[in-house]
Formats: C-alpha cells, structure tokens, sequence
C-alpha cells in the first residue's frame, strides 16, 4: 500500500459498462488502494459516480467527470476537473475502446471512422490534454491499454479489422510518445491484454469462455485485476526506468507455446 501516495491519476473508460470489474474499474480502485487521487472519466457520469463512491467508501480518494475524451473538448475538461480538484497530473490510463465486426470487405466505413476515433484519437487528445502538465513539472507515467488482437490479428470473432488495426496502432502510439518526451521525465508503456474475462465479454457465453482459457497456455482466466496490478507497476516510481514497453499480461500467449495436456 502506498505505492502511489502523492501521485493524481487520470482513468478513462474508468467503469465498467455491465455488473462485474472490468480492466478501467480494476486499475482505477488499484491506484486509488496505492494512494493515488483519481479521477475517474466516462461518458456516463452514473457509471463513474457508482465507482467514485465505492472508492471513497473505502478510504479512497476518486471524483468523476462525464466527458467523451474522443472530443477535443471533452479531453481539455478531464484535464482541468485534475488540475482543479488536485493542481496536477501525474498518470494518464487511457483505458478507452470498443469493436466492431467487419472485414476490409464488410466493415462500414462508419464503424471504421468511430472505432478508430474512439481507440486512436481517444488517446491523441487525451495526451495532447495532460502533456503541457507533465512537461511543467517534468515527470509523468502516460498507459495505454492495447489487445493480443493487435499482434495476432486474432480477436474474440472472426472479422474485426478496425478493433485489430486500432490496437496495433496503439503500440506505435505508445512508442512515439516514450521517444519524443523522455527528456522530460514522461514515461510511455503500453499493456497488451490478453483473454482476460471482463464485462466487455461477458456476451460470450460460458462455452466460448473455456475455449479461450484452454489456449492460453497457463490453462488460467484472466481478470481485469490482473491488468489493473500491471497498471499500478507502470505508473509507480518502481517502473521509473520502464519506457516504451509493451506488456502483455495474457497468460503466456503470446510468448510461451506449451505442449498439449
């Protein structure tokens, strides 16, 4: 406890959109159980009181801010509610996404263009919000949230190209950032998520589910703490010599091929 005492962080697509912990919730009560400040961001605001209070009910800190950061005015108010309520910013989770189905034949242009300004632009505005305050006070920890879809081309369904592009699109993010403002002190890392279970997959049903847990090779489900716990590293002072990384917290899917059981 007390990993991130002193530190204000910022979580976007902070609640979950169904009952249960999804990756932003999880990261969210994990930076606030550390010490940190946060605040929480959506586009509904009941959602991200729900949370603020069950954080404060245990002796968090945590306010919520309705706000689309995939608008250029909805990143500038995330930014000042920190600077206001706490006078800084010290980590940035962008935790924003959503799919949809397609093909390069069969995706509509339409749901190209919203998941690419919800996953990809979402992420632009918010850093171009908080960056000129990271730079001020030189430091700051900046954690994008990516997919296994990414560097596989492999979603949860047979045809998601923008969700897939979007995500590996993330990762260069990722990189451009660490490159360009490590001489100010700001970190940029990047958490590649697995199968994990969360509410954004709760749709799937119990089959698909145990299909997914038995090709990682850890035989194991993933949950939206696992991905909070690796938040909490990358945004504390243990990770101060952690730049550009790329994460995967998957089970071993992407690195470790097992025999058959």
């Amino acid at each position: 406890m007390g990993r991130l005492d002193g530190k204000v962080a910022i979580v976007t697509g902070a609640a979950s959109r169904a009952e249960g912990i999804g990756n932003g919730a999880a990261a969210a009560i994990l930076f606030a159980r550390e010490g940190a400040k946060v605040v929480l961001v959506n586009r509904s605001l009941d959602r991200a009181e729900a949370l603020a209070a069950s954080i404060r009910e245990t002796g968090g800190t945590a306010i919520a801010v309705a706000a689309d950061v995939a608008d250029e005015t909805g990143s500038a108010l995330m930014a000042q509610t920190a600077l206001d309520h706490f006078g800084k910013i010290d980590i940035l989770h962008n935790n924003v996404g959503i799919g949809a189905a397609g093909t390069p034949e069969t995706v509509t242009l339409e749901a190209w263009e919203r998941v690419f300004r919800t996953n990809l632009t979402s992420a632009l505005l918010s850093c171009r919000a908080v960056l000129p305050h990271m730079k001020a006070q030189g430091s700051g920890s900046i954690i994008n949230v990516s997919s296994i879809a990414g560097m596989t081309g492999l979603s949860g369904s047979p045809g998601a190209v923008a969700y897939t592009t979007t995500k590996a699109g993330l990762q260069g993010f990722t990189l451009s950032i660490a490159a360009d403002y490590a001489a100010h002190g700001i970190r940029a890392n990047c958490i590649i998520v697995g199968t994990v279970n969360t509410p954004m997959v709760a749709h799937m049903g119990e089959e698909a589910r145990e299909r997914r847990r038995l090709g990682v090779p850890l035989q194991t489900e993933g949950t939206g703490w696992d991905v909070g716990h690796a938040a909490v590293y990358l945004a504390s002072d243990e990770a101060r010599w952690v730049t550009g990384v790329m994460l995967p917290i998957d089970g071993g899917f992407l690195s470790v091929r097992a025999w058959p059981r």
